[in-house]
């Protein structure tokens, strides 16, 4: 059962895939509404990061659908899935290390360029006006994660923190109406994932949809409004932070029956 409603942004219904028999991602459904936070969580192995990759194009699920304001986009390639309204992050990072801060948040806008290649090859005056907004929008996205000053450096020269925030703000050039973030906080110390958590908070605060995966227990039950929980490709739970936190499936399938979720820290 799911909270899908008129409100619903992403509905995902059933979803599930198999590897060579082995199903990996099982009957799965949740609801997702604009500017609310979501959080998918569970151990290691317990398809996240699986279920993330057929929400978002990667996979095409066995079974199942995923809808985005309405529209069946299951399956839907990720491009597509783009142009759609739906951007995310990836676990490992995905950033032009040579290129210049500004130069990675510039390529966020690519996607929504609909100019001529020839005006491009040309430099026609249509082509570099579309250059123009698209700097101008990544130095706003780029004040936007704290990284204005940082805007010339080489991007290879930023902290992993920081690093992590380039990759939020090349997501957001799309203008999504939802953000998938692949543990955005993983690799990171105290202070940058404090970082991480208040921009992921603004951002929902402006109206985008946020769906997590984070194995950081005490930042998911920080900033989630509502958590789902995954063992071995199977649904076990969901509810607000404080009802996850103390539902004894998922106390058993973290820690073993004698902790608490909440005091998990990893």
């Amino acid at each position: 059962m799911t909270r899908e409603d008129k409100a619903t942004l992403l509905s995902v219904d059933g979803l599930g895939i198999a590897f060579g028999g082995l199903k990996a991602v099982n009957d799965v459904s949740f609801a997702v509404k604009p500017g609310e936070i979501v959080s998918i969580i569970g151990p290691n192995g317990a398809g996240k990061t699986t279920l993330f990759n057929m929400i978002s194009g990667i996979y095409q699920p066995s079974m199942g659908r995923v809808k985005l304001s309405g529209e069946d986009v299951t399956g839907v390639e990720p491009h597509l899935l783009a142009r759609r309204g739906m951007s995310r992050t990836f676990q490992n990072l995905q950033i032009f290390q040579s290129m210049t801060v500004l130069e990675n948040a510039v390529t966020g806008y690519h996607l929504s360029e609909k100019g001529p290649i020839l005006a491009d090859l040309l430099s026609l005056p249509g082509s570099r006006r579309r250059a123009r907004a698209a700097e101008e929008g990544a130095r706003k996205l780029l004040a936007r994660v704290g990284l204005d000053r940082a805007a010339e450096r080489e991007a290879g020269n930023l902290s992993y923190g920081s690093l992590k925030r380039l990759e939020i703000a090349r997501a957001l050039a799309l203008n999504p109406k939802i953000l998938l973030l692949d543990e955005p906080a993983a690799g990171c110390n105290a202070v940058e994932t404090e970082e991480i958590d208040h921009l992921i908070a603004e951002v929902a605060a402006s109206g985008v949809a946020i769906l997590l995966v984070e194995h950081d227990m005490k930042m998911v039950m920080r900033i989630s409004n509502h958590i789902v929980v995954l063992d071995h490709g199977e649904k076990i739970a969901e509810g607000d932070p404080a009802t996850v936190s103390q539902n004894p499936a998922v106390i058993a399938a973290y820690l073993g029956a004698d902790a608490e979720v909440s005091h998990a820290d990893g």
